[in-house]
């Protein structure tokens, strides 16, 4: 991405107490009064009658802060609209910041060492080129989610564990800057109207972030990073989130044009399977993907994305998913990949498995393979349709034929734990058998890291003949049963 990508969208923001932010990269700002104060301090949150609300204490104090705010001051001062001239190619700029940097620290009178010095410089220069004091987690290929708490708070997630980082924003009004640098360049907003919003970065990476007043400590963001070079199906097995003759069943059902469904909870791995699966589409046929903060990476050639919008200011110009799953059984569409159904879309979804778009995938939060149709049960009901539970069932059982489903173990791995065929209908209930289950009898190594793997219960799936249908065969050792532990 451009330079002048990452500086453009500067537009005033208002901060959670009132104050006014000229720009995002902190030209200067005024606080609520009206002083032409830069980086002042966050207003003490307060509760609805007025008393004020202690902070959880800081993790970490930026003991730089106030060289930090010195440095970028006196470099907007040198640079002024040099940093907006269009005209400038990347490398330009960036020599140009480095030097006006340079310059700056060796005014500063404040003892340094190097080591400090050239931290303090890049540190400016992420705040200005990049996302701050997040840059530096965002470039880290073993950083798979940054979560900040506040402005004095982060942590990283680190092979599925949770550490408490160092990096801090100078202030509330720093934060602010960098979220709303974030969101204005897929042209959406964030504010006390809207306080929550998905956004995503450049590379594809997913943003949440929440905004006073529904935070009560000060805003709120979360970055779901995404490989740059995505997981393969070789890669999932190396990492034991699969098997090798569960890859080649799933491989096969994608090809056989079955209807997956993929469950799990939050940070469980489900976008990361759902590429692997669609990775097994033929080259030759037409894909649809519909997604609420586009984070699919397909590598087909055919590939139509849409992505849904929220309304703008006036309330208007709301593109739901669910306008978008209808659309797209006008686009003449071999195959429909939802990134995630979460209201009524799973309605319009179920009706396009149903009506000659077979070989659709998509996911949904889940504890379990029977709770993942329980809940698209309920999404069903959300579409505003009075129909039967009866009437809904017998929709998921004709529509979706295979259920796979994740998991994030305790030890911060990600496994997928169930693979389920959908059977059909007894009486008021859908019949589900699992095919393949995780062995958790196998324990866990003095690592405390689990041990076991997916083994076949045995079963001979009922889709096969409609496997064979597609010209597609399984081989008949796979189902072979496999005793646990």
């Amino acid at each position: 991405m451009s330079l002048s990508d990452r500086l453009a969208q500067r537009q005033p923001a208002t901060t959670n107490n009132g104050a006014s932010a000229t720009s995002n990269n902190g030209h200067s700002a005024t606080n609520g009064n009206g002083n032409g104060t830069v980086g002042t301090a966050a207003a003490t949150p307060t509760n609805t009658d007025g008393t004020s609300v202690p902070r959880r204490q800081a993790r970490y104090i930026d003991p730089f802060a106030g060289v930090k705010r010195s440095v970028h001051e006196g470099l907007l001062e040198t640079l002024g609209p040099k940093l907006y001239d269009a005209h400038l190619d990347q490398r330009e700029l960036e020599e140009k910041v480095t030097q006006t940097l340079r310059a700056v620290l060796q005014r500063d009178e404040t003892p340094m060492t190097a080591a400090d010095r050239a931290r303090v410089a890049q540190e400016v220069a992420d705040d200005i080129l990049g996302h701050g004091p997040l840059e530096p987690y965002l470039r880290d290929p073993e950083v798979s989610e940054i979560m900040v708490n506040g402005y004095d708070q982060v942590y990283v997630e680190r092979g599925g564990q949770l550490h408490a980082v160092e990096a801090v924003f100078t202030d509330e009004s720093h934060l602010r800057r960098t979220i709303d640098k974030i969101v204005a360049r897929i042209g959406r907003r964030v504010d006390e109207a809207s306080p929550m919003v998905d956004a995503r970065l450049p590379d594809g990476s997913r943003v949440n972030a929440v905004v006073p007043p529904i935070a009560l400590d000060g805003s709120l963001l979360t970055i779901r990073k995404f490989a740059a070079d995505p997981f393969t199906v070789d890669d999932l097995i190396a990492f034991g989130t699969m098997t090798a003759p569960v890859a080649e069943l799933l491989r096969a059902c994608v090809r056989g044009r079955l209807n997956i469904l993929i469950g799990g909870g939050t940070g469980s791995g489900k976008t990361t399977s759902l590429n692997v699966l669609s990775s097994f589409v033929p080259a030759d046929e037409r894909i649809v993907t519909v997604e609420d903060a586009a984070e699919l990476q397909l590598r087909q050639e055919h590939v139509l994305r849409l992505e849904s919008r929220p309304s703008n200011t006036e309330g208007r110009g709301e593109v739901a998913i669910r306008d978008l799953v209808r659309n797209t059984l006008r686009m003449r569409p071999d195959r429909i990949i939802v990134g995630e159904v979460r209201d009524g879309a799973a309605l319009d979804m179920l009706q396009a498995m149903n009506t000659g778009h077979d070989g659709s995938i998509t996911t949904v939060h889940s504890n379990s393979p029977r709770d993942s149709l329980a809940r698209l049960e309920t999404m069903v009901l959300m579409a505003g349709v009075d129909l039967p539970s009866r009437a809904i069932r017998e929709q998921m059982a004709s529509a979706i034929d295979l259920i796979v489903h994740q998991t994030r173990l305790k030890d911060g791995t990600r496994r997928i734990t169930h693979i389920t065929e959908v059977v059909g209908m007894e009486g008021e209930v859908v019949t589900l058998q699992d095919l393949f289950l995780f062995d958790y009898h196998a324990g866990v190594d003095p690592n405390g890291r689990y041990r076991g793997t997916l083994r076949s219960a045995g079963l001979r799936p009922m889709f096969l003949e409609k496997l064979l249908d597609k010209g597609v065969r399984v081989p008949q050792g796979l189902f072979e049963f496999q005793e646990p532990g």
